[in-house]
C-alpha cells in the first residue's frame, strides 16, 4: 500500500511538472505579433453597445479599403463589447443572432476576405462592463472558440473583476491564446490600476495605461474618463517600458467624431505618433470628412508611428504653455512635437543651439543638437531649414508644430 503511495504521488508531481513546463514554455515563446503599434479601428468610441451589426463591420471593412486606410497601415477591424449574450449548456459562448444573424466566424471571413485582420472583445471578470458574459473560468474554453472563428485580435477588459489579481487573470488568458495556436494580438485594457507596464511585457503585446479616452480636449468626467490632453500627461515618464511586441497604450482615437476641432484631432493624432501609440481610429470610417481622413492617413505622421526602432516619445521641456516632445527614430533620425496647450497662438522662436548648450543633452537623451539637422513639417512634408537656424513658427492655439529631424 505504502509503495503505491509513493508511485502515486510520484506520478502526481511528474504530472504538475510536466504541465508547467508546457505553461513555461509557452510564455517563453510567444508569436512575434506588433513589431510595430497596431493599426486599426475598433467599434466602442462611435457605436458603442447599441450601433454594432454585422452590417455595419462589413461595411467598416469594406471602407477601409476603400478610402486608403488600409493602403496607410490599418489592418485591424475590432468589434468591442456587446456581441455575446449568453452561454450554451457546455459553456460555448453564444453570439447575439439578432445582431450577427451569420455568426462571428462567417464575419471574419468576410474582414480577412479584404485583406485584413479581425477582432473581438472579451473581459476578464465574470461578466464584461456591459453586462454581457465574461471570460473568467472559461479562458480556454473562449480562446479556443476565437481561434476556430479566425479571431487575430483580443481585446481583453477588467470589469466585475472583484477580488482577482490582474496580472494572474490575464496570464490565464495569455496560456489560453497560445494554447489555442493561433496567433492573436493580445490587447489587456486594465486602464493602468496594476501598472501593468510594470509587468505585462511577455503578458500581452499591449496594455492600457489610464482610464477610457473621452472626445474633448481635457475633460474628466465623474467616473474617470479623460480628454486626450489629460491621458498625454500621464504617458510621460512611461517609455522605458515601450517597445517591439510591447507596447503603451493611450487608448483609441477620438480623432472625427466631432468632439475635437481639426486642429485638436491633428494634435491629438500628432502625439499618439509621437508615443509609439497604437492607432486604432475609433470614428464612423464610412462616412468622414476629407480633413478627418486627412489626419488618419497622413504617411509621414505614421511613418513615425511605425518606426521600426520602436522608441516612444517622451516629454523633454515645458515653457510658456509649450510642450516639447521627442521621439528617437532609426537611421539617426528623430521626431520633435511642440504641443501649444494654451487657447491662444504662440510665437514660437526655438534657438536649437542654446537649448543645447543650457540642456547639456541630459533630458534630450542624448540627441545631438551640437550637429546640424534637416528639418521637414511633417504634415506638409516641406522643408523649415536646419537645426543651425532658430526655428520661427506661429502656433495656433491647441495646435502642434510636427517636425522630422534627418542629417
Amino acid at each position: 500500500m505504502k509503495k503505491q503511495i509513493v508511485i502515486f504521488t510520484l506520478l502526481l508531481i511528474s504530472g504538475i511538472f510536466v504541465y508547467a513546463q508546457k505553461f513555461e514554455g509557452l510564455a517563453e515563446t510567444p508569436p512575434k505579433l506588433a513589431e510595430t503599434p497596431p493599426m486599426g479601428w475598433n467599434s466602442w468610441n462611435y457605436f458603442e453597445c447599441d450601433g454594432i451589426n454585422e452590417n455595419v463591420i462589413m461595411e467598416i471593412a469594406d471602407a477601409m479599403v476603400e478610402n486608403g486606410m488600409k493602403d496607410a497601415g490599418y489592418e485591424y477591424v475590432v468589434i468591442d463589447d456587446c456581441w455575446q449574450v449568453g452561454r450554451e449548456n457546455d459553456g460555448t459562448i453564444i453570439v447575439d443572432k439578432e445582431k450577427f444573424p451569420n455568426g462571428i466566424k462567417a464575419l471574419a471571413g468576410y474582414v480577412h476576405s479584404k485583406g485584413l485582420k479581425f477582432g473581438i472583445y472579451s473581459d476578464a471578470g465574470t461578466a464584461t462592463c456591459q453586462g454581457r458574459p465574461g471570460s473568467r473560468g472559461y479562458e480556454f474554453q473562449d480562446a479556443r472558440t476565437y481561434a476556430e472563428w479566425g479571431v487575430d485580435y483580443l481585446k481583453y477588459d477588467w470589469c466585475n473583476t472583484t477580488n482577482q489579481n490582474a496580472q494572474a487573470s490575464y496570464t490565464i488568458m495569455r496560456d489560453a491564446l497560445y494554447q489555442a495556436g493561433r496567433p492573436m494580438v493580445f490587447s489587456i485594457c486594465e486602464w493602468g490600476e496594476s501598472k501593468p507596464w510594470t509587468w505585462a511585457q511577455d503578458v500581452g503585446h499591449l496594455w492600457r495605461t489610464t482610464t477610457d479616452i473621452q472626445d474633448c480636449w481635457d475633460c474628466e468626467v465623474n467616473w474617470g474618463g479623460l480628454g486626450w490632453i489629460k491621458i498625454l500627461d500621464k504617458q510621460d515618464g512611461l517609455e522605458e517600458y515601450a517597445g517591439p511586441g510591447h507596447w503603451n497604450d493611450p487608448d483609441m482615437l477620438e480623432v472625427g467624431n466631432g468632439g475635437l476641432t481639426t486642429i485638436e484631432g491633428r494634435a491629438h493624432f500628432s502625439l499618439w505618433c509621437m508615443l509609439a501609440a497604437p492607432l486604432m481610429a475609433g470614428n464612423d470610417i464610412r462616412n468622414m470628412t476629407d480633413e478627418t481622413k486627412a489626419i488618419l492617413t497622413n504617411p509621414q505622421a505614421i511613418a513615425i508611428n511605425q518606426d521600426e526602432l520602436g522608441k516612444q516619445g517622451f516629454r523633454v521641456l515645458k515653457f510658456d504653455n509649450i510642450d516639447v516632445w521627442v521621439k528617437p527614430l532609426s537611421n539617426n533620425e528623430f521626431a520633435v512635437c511642440f504641443l501649444n496647450r494654451c487657447d491662444e497662438p504662440y510665437e514660437l522662436n526655438f534657438d536649437w543651439g542654446k537649448f543645447y548648450v543650457v540642456d547639456k543633452t541630459e533630458r534630450w537623451k542624448g540627441i545631438p543638437l551640437n550637429e546640424n539637422f534637416n528639418i521637414t513639417h511633417v504634415w506638409d512634408n516641406k522643408a523649415m531649414g536646419n537645426t543651425k537656424e532658430v526655428l520661427n513658427h506661429k502656433l495656433k492655439g491647441h495646435d502642434v508644430l510636427f517636425v522630422k529631424l534627418s542629417k
